[in-house]
């Protein structure tokens, strides 16, 4: 199972530098060329769906259990020390953020895309690098 989720997070890691890379022209771009927009949306949306998979194996790679919810799956992280408390719980909301993706797609706000969710790209790396501690425990 250890070597799923570190191949789930090297993925997710591979997202989040593609996305790293269209932040400077985000906003021009984002406006003006649907595959652009359709190629921020598709790699957010893997990257958040990739963090809420690497939380579930987690929990079972933990003997945890299942969650009833994307939003649990981290929460129980930060429950079970995996990942730290206030951070998991704030986290979290990337659960949210993947269903309004998924299934809002229509409702997007190039602001809140290019300012808000690709300036929490670090949150992301944050995340992989406490599950790898943890895998080494």
């Amino acid at each position: 199972m250890q070597h799923k989720i570190e191949a789930k997070m090297k993925r997710v890691a591979y997202y989040v530098s593609l996305l790293q890379s269209y932040q400077q022209e985000c906003l021009e771009r984002f406006k003006s060329d649907p595959m652009f927009e359709g190629a921020v949306l598709h790699y957010l949306y893997l990257a958040s769906d990739g963090c809420i998979a690497i939380a579930e194996m987690m929990l079972k790679y933990r003997n945890i259990g299942a969650s009833q919810s994307y939003y649990e799956a981290i929460d129980t992280l930060g429950e079970y020390n995996i990942i730290p408390k206030q951070f998991a719980y704030d986290f979290a909301k990337i659960a949210s953020f993947r269903n309004f993706l998924a299934h809002d797609y229509e409702k997007i706000d190039s602001l809140i895309i290019c300012e808000d969710a690709l300036r929490k790209l670090d949150d992301i790396e944050r995340y992989l690098i406490f599950i790898k501690e943890n895998l080494k425990k």
